[in-house]
């Protein structure tokens, strides 16, 4: 056997040992570590998620799944925004979306027309929605005064969305008689 030909052997025993020995080292970890999953995929699939029904003066109304801790902002963004005839002001794109919420967009009402009657005399274009007006709107129902529209928001924020004209009786100060008289005036 000459000289190269000893080095070249040397050279490829050196080689296969090598591959061999990270073939070993790889399939010893393989089998001992659980498969991996991507985490984009699974923190997707576990974050939980809410299914909000979206109408009014909107793009495209229907019901859209969000992440939960959406706002009314986003529900909207799903729609596809507003239209050119949504009143925006008369919705708080702000307040937490909870499942099963519909999300009414309502739309301007023409110049001189009639506005629709409550108590307060202001302007309203329907019934006032629990899940977005301010202190003022709820202010401005029969039977709610300031203190209880600040209620009816504080309870709002804490507990987040109202599913139902019903669950007005869980905020301190309205009954049962209170939510009746406020049921046509009112929606979730």
């Amino acid at each position: 056997m000459t000289r190269r030909r000893a080095i070249a052997g040397a050279f490829v025993l050196f080689a296969v040992l090598v591959l061999g020995g990270r073939e070993l080292a790889g399939a010893g970890a393989a089998e001992d570590a659980p498969p991996l999953e991507p985490l984009a995929a699974t923190a997707a699939e576990e974050a939980p998620k809410v299914l909000v029904h979206v109408v009014g003066a909107v793009q495209m109304p229907g019901l859209y799944e969000l992440p939960d801790g959406s706002r009314i902002a986003d529900a909207l963004a799903r729609a596809g925004g507003a239209t050119p005839k949504a009143d925006l002001e008369r919705v708080n794109l702000a307040s937490p979306v909870a499942d099963g919420t519909q999300v009414v967009v309502p739309r301007k009402q023409p110049p001189g027309a009639a506005p629709v009657a409550g108590s307060g005399g202001g302007s309203a274009a329907g019934p006032v929605h629990l899940n977005s007006a301010t202190a003022e709107e709820l202010d401005a129902l029969p039977g709610i005064g300031p203190v209880t529209a600040q209620k009816i928001v504080a309870h709002r924020e804490k507990h987040g969305a109202f599913g139902s004209v019903d669950e007005l009786e869980a905020v301190p100060g309205i009954g049962p008689k209170r939510v009746d008289q406020l049921r046509d005036l009112v929606v979730p």
